[in-house]
């Protein structure tokens, strides 16, 4: 057995000894063809990464010596962004895998406008001196959410831990035990509380934590009440729970202030099939939280951002903290938050991509599907329409079920056949439910649905890769 095993290492150490230098393959004559009019630089990032390819599949066992076809290759994968737009076909609105919130027209359109060159983002046109980043959201915060001041910073979770460090360092926070709330990425409230220097004091229990909890560990440290909005999960049952308004009250006689992390942060009330109440910043606001912590990019359908409004004198110490500067926003964030934020303040919610799919009909969706299927079924493929439910996701009304309808997909190898979806030019990400693919239509435009057909087909059984 030894002999051909030294044969077949001698073989592989020759291949790998013939690989082509760089310098080879810039003069290789028939890849002119290939390079023409491309920079040095990319051309030789992407022979390097070829020629490494090529090793790697000698390492591997694969014989095939390099191939101008390896550069071809290397040379799509370094023009190909990898931040890239896909299709949303898996029914869930707010999927953080995917971006989260789809910004409306307006937003981009601000956010190119803002890019392109020079802003006053922190420049006051008017006294001709340095201004506030914040400025242009300041007010609408105030007339969306009747609060009296507000500030943003890069999201939600860096809000709650910019808060908790300006009002409670060194203090203790009352949390009920029901709302130490762990969020994707394993984000702990515990956890970001012991970083923000603040002293967490658990009351009542899992499922129901009452008023007098409260009441009952208030002393000279305390320094916050904090309700903690279930944005992702649900207790139900035998529960119970002290009311924002209750906390308020409780805190106004005794003299602490209550910060809600209202999570999600929906504007307006959201009515549609499968959704369930959910609080907005307004009605919150009005019930006596002190403080409101929120997502710009979940219910509210902005960029990424951590929005914080409440009464003037706690917001003025929050912006006053060291770590406004760390975590502030850039303009394209205020520039994207802004447009977003107008569109509500005209009363045009429906003109915010996250609000219109959830609130979408079934009778609407079901359409959808029919249109998918025709246009699937002109690429040669057959696909059921089928009744399904998705998801607001992003940690946002956890029982919210969205009825929705779907093209099903039967292709014998599902998990393939996703894999060659993602891998397409327009990549189409799917699900596989009871052993079959389903292309929810909840999260893809009219002008999409050609797109999806188009890829559903190149990656069908049958077609190369």
């Amino acid at each position: 057995m030894g002999p051909p095993s030294n044969n077949v290492d001698g073989g592989k150490n020759a291949l790998l000894r013939a690989l082509p230098s760089i310098e080879q393959l810039l003069r290789r004559p028939s890849l002119e063809p290939l390079l023409a009019g491309v920079p040095r630089a990319r051309a030789v990032s992407a022979l390097r990464l070829a020629v490494d390819r090529v090793r790697a599949r000698l390492l591997e066992g694969d014989a095939r010596s390099f191939e101008d076809s390896d550069v071809g290759e290397a040379l799509r994968t370094l023009a190909t962004p990898g931040l890239r737009s896909v299709l949303n076909a898996t029914g869930v609105v707010l999927h953080t895998n995917l971006g989260r919130a789809p910004l409306a027209p307006e937003a981009m359109a601000r956010v190119v406008e803002v890019a392109r060159g020079y802003s006053n983002l922190e420049y006051d046109l008017d006294e001709g001196e340095r201004g506030s980043r914040y400025a242009p959201l300041v007010d609408l915060l105030r007339r969306l959410t009747g609060a009296e001041d507000a500030l943003v910073v890069n999201n939600c979770a860096g809000a709650v831990l910019l808060v908790l460090a300006a009002l409670a360092s060194g203090r203790e926070c009352v949390v009920s035990r029901g709302e130490l709330v762990e969020i994707g990425g394993g984000f702990r409230v515990p956890d970001v509380m012991r970083q923000s220097g603040a002293k967490l004091v658990e009351v009542g229990t899992t499922n129901r934590t009452r008023l007098a909890d409260y009441a009952g560990v208030i002393g000279a440290d305390t320094g916050l009440l904090v309700k903690v909005h279930r944005s992702n999960f649900a207790v139900v049952g035998f529960t119970e729970e002290a009311s924002v308004a209750e906390l308020a009250g409780l805190g106004l006689k005794r003299g602490v202030p209550v910060f809600q992390d209202l999570g999600s942060g929906a504007l307006v009330p959201l009515t549609g099939e499968g959704l369930g109440d959910e609080p907005t910043v307004r009605q919150v606001v009005a019930a006596g939280a002190d403080v409101v912590a929120f997502s710009g990019d979940k219910l509210l359908g902005g960029p990424q951002a951590g929005v914080v409004v409440g009464r003037a004198a706690l917001v003025s110490r929050i912006k006053a903290h060291p770590f406004m500067r760390a975590l502030r926003v850039d303009k394209m964030t205020v520039a994207a938050l802004e447009a977003t934020l107008e569109l509500y303040r005209d009363g045009r919610p429906d003109a915010v991509p996250t609000y219109r799919l959830l609130v979408q009909t079934p009778e609407e969706l079901r359409a959808r599907a029919r249109r998918l299927q025709g246009l699937l079924t002109e690429q040669g493929v057959s696909a059921r329409v089928d009744g399904v439910v998705g998801q607001v996701g992003g940690g946002s009304m956890p029982l919210a079920r969205l009825p929705s309808f779907a093209c099903i997909l039967n292709v014998g190898a599902p998990e393939v056949f996703l894999e060659r979806l993602r891998g397409g030019g327009t990549p189409v990400i799917g699900r596989i439910a009871d052993g079959e693919v389903v292309l929810d239509v909840r999260c893809l435009a009219e002008e999409e649905l050609r797109s999806v057909a188009e890829a559903v087909a190149a990656a069908s059984p049958g077609k190369p890769p």
